[in-house]
């Protein structure tokens, strides 16, 4: 049943969203040199490695580490990388993904393949069971902020409480925090 869900918003939100992509994706490509997306090697579920887009928001070349672990990370930030990124139009390419199914709507935000405490952590609390997510629990409990362990927890809570009514809830107050911009690095 999820699945069905997922496929049908992603592919109603595709629609709706398909000029604002357009945009984006060509705003990307005027402002800075090299691709527009940038796919990051992810980690999905049962702990496989999917390729994930996301619109280029850094320079090439910047190093495939968490954007907190960079020395300066502003000075790897594209001329519209901040905007992107506070607006979270960086994660629209991500609709692909959910069409795909390596994605969900909802679930654990896929870990970085080299973040080996998070995989190792979420494995030992059967997270790695869940596909992961554009949004989850712990997105909107603190989402770029909180600490490693924290995100496991709330990962693994969503975990025990996942149904179609907790997806639901974590969709509206994912919305409501994007339009406030809560929680988002730069």
């Amino acid at each position: 049943m999820k699945r069905f869900v997922d496929l049908l918003l992603a592919l109603g939100a595709t629609l709706v969203l398909l000029l604002p992509i357009l945009l984006v994706a060509l705003a990307v490509k005027l402002t800075s040199s090299g691709p527009v997306l940038y796919w990051s090697d992810r980690v999905g579920r049962h702990n496989r490695i999917f390729r994930m887009p996301k619109f280029r928001s850094m320079r090439t070349g910047t190093p495939a580490v968490a954007t907190h672990l960079l020395d300066n990370p502003g000075a790897y930030l594209t001329p519209i990388g901040s905007f992107l990124r506070r607006s979270s139009l960086d994660e629209l390419p991500q609709l692909w993904s959910i069409l795909a199914g390596d994605m969900s709507f909802v679930g654990p935000r896929p870990a970085l393949f080299n973040q080996d405490d998070l995989i190792a952590l979420r494995t030992a609390q059967g997270v790695h069971e869940l596909v992961p997510g554009l949004t989850g629990w712990a997105q909107i409990n603190g989402r770029d902020e909180l600490p490693i362990p924290e995100k496991v927890r709330l990962d693994a809570e969503y975990l025990r409480r996942r149904s179609l009514g907790f997806d639901l809830r974590i969709l509206w107050l994912t919305f409501i925090k994007v339009v406030r911009r809560d929680g988002v690095s730069h």
